[in-house]
């Protein structure tokens, strides 16, 4: 049996022998026991994130999506006043095409797309290594839900619940992220 077969039955079953209210705690992601290291070696507070919408993208300078950079750029100006925080997580998990330092994906970032919304560190996205981040995740939607290709995109409601996943095909203005993004702004 595949591994990640295995990992995703173990998951549910675990989460199947809990009470309602556990597997409800259990399905929340909890902001403040993640790793959260920052592209400038620092680290972003759970703060930055709690109680807020966030979409979560992961990405690389070297990607025929790339240009989504702009995108997200964008919905960060829009959206940021209403709650939304948008996370980038560089990897170069996909056809290495994230191979530079941290500085160096930063500073790409800055410069060609004026990127100033929170870049964690470069990650590994799938796997056994993959940042918990994207564990959790896959946690919750299994195989159909974990990142094939770059700027895949998870949105996390204010209550640290996944919410829904986006295939790397779909772009920052697609109508359906959008809709999906001020529907979870509108919970409180």
């Amino acid at each position: 049996m595949p591994q990640m077969l295995k990992t995703v039955i173990g998951a549910v079953a675990a989460l199947l022998s809990l009470t309602p209210a556990a597997q409800a705690d259990a399905a929340r992601l909890d902001w403040r026991v993640l790793p959260l290291p920052a592209i400038d070696g620092g680290t972003h507070s759970a703060d930055l994130f709690l109680g807020h919408v966030v979409l979560v993208v992961n990405t690389a300078s070297r990607c025929g999506f790339t240009g989504q950079y702009q995108g997200l750029q964008a919905l960060w100006r829009e959206y940021q006043p209403r709650g939304l925080v948008v996370l980038g997580v560089p990897s170069n998990d996909f056809g290495a095409q994230e191979p530079g330092s941290n500085a160096q994906v930063q500073e790409f970032c800055q410069v060609n797309y004026g990127v100033d919304f929170p870049l964690l560190e470069k990650q590994a996205v799938t796997g056994e290594a993959a940042h918990p981040l994207y564990r959790w995740a896959a946690a919750q939607t299994g195989a159909v839900g974990v990142p094939r290709w770059n700027f895949h995109k998870l949105l996390i409601g204010r209550d640290g619940r996944l919410v829904d996943w986006f295939a790397s095909t779909t772009g920052p203005d697609a109508t359906r992220l959008r809709h999906a993004i001020d529907q979870a702004l509108a919970e409180k």
